[in-house]
């Protein structure tokens, strides 16, 4: 029996009010299996918050304000038939396209229509699926276990699959028809990149790894490049594609003996020495005179891994055998600067070199790891200049004195289990063409606002560079960043993969090596 948008609210709602991982995997589980296939991709989407795949690089800008004004001024015409869950998905696909003059008005009638046709419970489980903020405690991770008890698979096949696909909605519908699921890497489908822990020092990564590969962390986007033959596109480390951007770097990747392979890399802005990340973010962003712009804003490339050769998949095998591979595929001006020692005294003067040359700081990775699809861990590490971690922007204050008009103070926040703890407050970093900008977003992601505070989704991810961690009753978490400030906006970056709350504590504990502790307040 086809189900409808209600079904899938009452079913948000039953989610939402047990407790228990394993009671929300059951729930979830046993709404799938009596699912028609076609439903079970918009299902999955809706239910995670995310309209459009990942992988999608349609936006369906859709905000706060629109949403609020089409639900007050619908009429309500619950006499019609139900908008079943097929349905909803070629609605916000026509929304996505929508562009150019009267599209806002285009996108408002296709929301007026669906908010029209749904019960107060429905409406309210759009909005949150609009604004991808469902708050039922059914995770990706959560999902991922449901695929896995609905279709009967192995949870870490599904998970691996999850990796490789880039699109859980159609990784559910393969689950559950009793498709393969065990595929590989693809040529031109993103991989979920492989993230880093911090640490504070040379001397503290070689004691976690002993011998390792020291790498320049440069200060650009990280990007995957995926060749077949004439074919090759750039993804970005969020898996959207973003070839059309850098065109000069698609002609350096054609001039390559090799024609199959999928590289990971890092592109900066490039002109004598490294340019501000701020600089290739502008240029990224454009869309229309490029040969121009590649002229005041040059980029290079340089490429630090290898996933896919024309031999095969390559993430099983070593760090150390990935690389010697990818060096024998690329000039060596194309690949990042590099050295391998257990030596912490080198290591410290390879640091100062990449800090003389202007980049951030350096990675050190595990010469024996693999290469873990979408996890962060320790096999991994990096050390920057100063300590900076990626946050995500959770409220902001409406400022004063020439900050009068614009968003300007900043709740910044790290990922906590399934949802996301403050851990401190800046209006510091941003230029006023900055300000301007944050403050247009914000208010594209507003969910409520009080007084002078402005809650809003938690889409926007900033890297905050700070002195140390205090501790702090102010906020939740019991820690605040002392002398925070906005190093840059990280539109590269997706809220996901934002420093964990466990990484601010150890930062907040590894000041006590050196410094003592009052156990009580005084």
């Amino acid at each position: 029996m086809s189900r409808s948008l209600e079904d899938l609210a009452e079913l948000c709602e039953s989610v939402g009010s047990v407790s228990g991982r394993k009671r929300k995997v059951n729930l979830l589980a046993d709404f799938l299996k009596a699912l028609d296939r076609e439903e079970v991709g918009p299902s999955i989407m809706l239910l995670l918050g995310r309209p459009l795949p990942e992988t999608s690089s349609s936006k369906l800008d859709v905000g706060y304000t629109m949403v609020e004004k089409v639900r007050e001024g619908k009429q309500s015409t619950l006499f019609d038939e139900p908008i079943m869950i097929t349905d909803v998905m070629p609605i916000l696909q026509r929304m996505a396209e929508a562009s150019g003059p009267g599209s806002r008005r285009i996108k408002e009638d296709l929301l007026r229509n669906l908010f029209g046709r749904l019960s107060p419970r429905g409406g309210e489980f759009l909005r949150r699926s609009l604004y991808g903020e469902m708050r039922i405690g059914a995770s990706e991770g959560v999902i991922l276990e449901a695929i896995a008890e609905a279709s009967g698979h192995d949870i870490e096949e599904v998970r691996s699959a999850n990796m490789l696909l880039g699109d859980v909605g159609r990784l559910a519908e393969m689950a559950l028809d009793g498709e393969d699921i065990s595929v590989g890497a693809r040529l031109f489908v993103p991989i979920r990149p492989m993230l880093a822990e911090s640490v504070q020092s040379i001397g503290e990564a070689l004691d976690i790894m002993g011998k390792a590969a020291l790498e320049f962390k440069l200060d650009g986007m990280r990007v995957q490049v995926h060749r077949e033959g004439d074919e090759v596109r750039f993804y970005s480390r969020r898996l959207t594609e973003v070839t059309e951007s850098i065109p000069e770097l698609v002609d350096e990747i054609r001039q390559l003996p090799s024609r199959r392979f999928v590289a990971e890399g890092e592109v900066v802005a490039f002109k004598d020495k490294p340019l501000p990340f701020q600089d290739l973010m502008r240029r990224m962003r454009r869309v229309k005179g490029i040969e121009e712009a590649s002229k005041i804003v040059p980029l290079r490339l340089f490429l630090f891994d290898l996933l896919v050769s024309e031999e095969g998949e390559m993430m099983g095998l070593t760090y150390r055998e990935r690389f010697d591979m990818l060096k024998r595929m690329v000039p060596d001006e194309m690949l990042v600067p590099r050295m391998i020692t257990s030596d912490v005294e080198r290591g410290e003067e390879f640091l100062r070199r990449s800090l003389e040359e202007g980049h951030e700081g350096i990675m050190a990775k595990d010469l024996d790891g693999p290469y873990t699809m979408g996890k962060r861990g320790r096999k991994w590490l990096k050390i920057k200049r100063s300590h900076t971690l990626d946050l995500v922007i959770v409220a902001a204050e409406w400022g004063h004195g020439r900050r009068r008009g614009w968003l300007s103070d900043y709740y910044l926040a790290a990922i906590d289990g399934e949802g996301y703890t403050i851990v401190g407050k800046t209006f510091k970093g941003l230029t006023d063409e900055e300000f301007k900008w944050m403050t247009d977003r914000l208010l594209e992601l507003r969910s409520e606002e009080e007084d002078r505070v402005v809650r809003v989704l938690p889409r926007v991810v900033v890297e905050v560079a700070f002195d140390d961690v205090q501790t702090s009753p102010r906020y939740p978490s019991g820690m605040a960043l002392r002398f925070a400030r906005i190093k840059a906006i990280r539109e590269d970056k997706d809220p996901s993969e934002a420093d964990h709350l466990e990484s601010v504590r150890r930062l907040h504990e590894a000041q006590f090596e050196t410094k003592g502790r009052i156990e009580r307040d005084c």
